[in-house]
């Protein structure tokens, strides 16, 4: 079976754009799923965005026809998550809109003093205090949840530190292993799957990280087409020894 008969669980940054910088490729690629009508939706462990605004960035970039529903984030894996296998509804979070629209949509009551679970996102405005008021609900037995493990994200012509930074430091301060649910975790691709209503042989998984994107769809079961725009290329696979089904330079290859 061709990777163009399944459903595409596309990456955003390092896959579509570099920050606010678009990718070359990238808007001919998703024409042309839509053009060919093959089911994609975005699978991005930037648990930043509300659905609303990751549409509105990708169309400020000049994408057309992408629809809301597309997006599925470590926000909503792990809420969704939390939601089914967890005990309690009260929440703290560590995030931006993205992380408290996932949050509201599965129920979850935002409670700064006694939650059950404070959930780590990225949040480039977060202060000290704000830390300290998270750590401090799990030192009194909130479970700790990070969206993902991500170490940097690229951005122009460098990169960003990670949430997964922010997760180690709430790991290391608190002596807590706590959840972590985004790619390349099983949790992501099992409430993904859900969320997309397939199986995992009916996708494909295209990214630009070894570690989150290509792992994701090998410990799934999922194949991977790997693109080299990001935060890894070719020589990195060699020395990671992470082996694609399928490699390309730039997504207009596989059009």
């Amino acid at each position: 079976m061709s990777w163009k008969d399944k459903t595409c669980f596309i990456d955003l940054d390092g896959t579509m754009y570099r920050g606010d910088e678009l990718i070359d490729g990238a808007i001919e690629f998703i024409d042309y799923l839509i053009a060919q009508d093959i089911p994609y939706y975005f699978i991005t462990n930037n648990a930043m965005r509300t659905h609303a605004q990751n549409r509105e960035k990708m169309e400020r970039m000049g994408f057309h026809g992408i629809r809301d529903e597309a997006f599925f984030t470590s926000a909503m894996a792990s809420a969704a998550y939390a939601k089914r296998y967890l005990k309690g509804n009260k929440a703290y979070y560590i995030g931006q809109e993205g992380m408290k629209e996932a949050l509201l949509e599965q129920g979850f009551i935002i409670d700064e003093q006694e939650a059950d679970h404070v959930f780590i996102g990225l949040d480039v405005h977060a202060s000290y205090e704000q830390y300290c008021k998270a750590f401090n609900l799990i030192q009194k037995g909130a479970t700790l949840i990070g969206t993902n493990a991500d170490r940097r994200l690229p951005h122009g012509d460098g990169y960003r530190i990670g949430n997964g930074a922010i997760v180690a430091m709430f790991q290391y301060a608190s002596e807590s292993e706590g959840l972590i649910i985004g790619k390349p975790n099983e949790a992501m691709m099992k409430e993904a799957l859900s969320f997309a209503h397939v199986d995992a042989s009916d996708c494909v998984m295209i990214g630009d990280n070894l570690e989150t994107d290509i792992l994701f769809g090998i410990q799934n079961q999922v194949e991977t087409i790997f693109v080299t725009s990001g935060v890894h290329d070719e020589h990195d696979a060699k020395r990671m020894d992470i082996q694609p089904d399928i490699i390309v330079h730039n997504l207009k290859e596989l059009i």
